[in-house]
């Protein structure tokens, strides 16, 4: 059964579905009664924004999302991304989450990939604060300083 999520817009923000950008011009509430790929205005993530590994991953998913013609190669900057912060990450949570991610990502799940990578944010600030990447890495970033 499909259900119909309700979305609250306010004058001039934008929302992007399916690949489309629509701007309302005033306050207005949409139902979307089906399954439709979208991004609300307040989570786009900018390119100069996108510091950390994480915010990088969402960058690429926030690119799947909006950009339907460019899909195929950000998938492919997806695997490789997702593939080094699974080799570079250790915190056991933060691994089963970016698993997730991935198993969103092969579903077609953007939206909820890209939701999941928000609430890992805390945590990777905490665990590159905390030096709890792998000891490659770590030597790695020790060497090029």
């Amino acid at each position: 059964m499909k259900s119909t999520l309700r979305l609250s817009l306010k004058p001039n923000e934008k929302i992007y579905l399916n690949g489309a950008v629509i701007r309302v011009d005033r306050k207005v509430t949409i139902e979307l009664m089906n399954d439709v790929q979208f991004l609300l205005e307040s989570h786009v993530l900018q390119a100069q924004d996108a510091s950390t590994p994480l915010r990088q991953l969402y960058f690429i998913v926030q690119i799947m999302l909006m950009s339907p013609g460019e899909v195929e190669q950000a998938r492919a900057m997806f695997r490789a991304s997702l593939s080094m912060l699974l080799a570079t990450f250790e915190d056991k949570q933060l691994l089963a989450e970016l698993k997730q991610v991935d198993r969103l990502v092969a579903e077609e799940k953007l939206y909820e990939a890209l939701k999941t990578i928000r609430g890992l944010y805390a945590a990777e600030a905490r665990v590159l604060t905390a030096g709890g990447l792998a000891r490659e890495t770590r030597e790695e970033l020790a060497a090029s300083a």
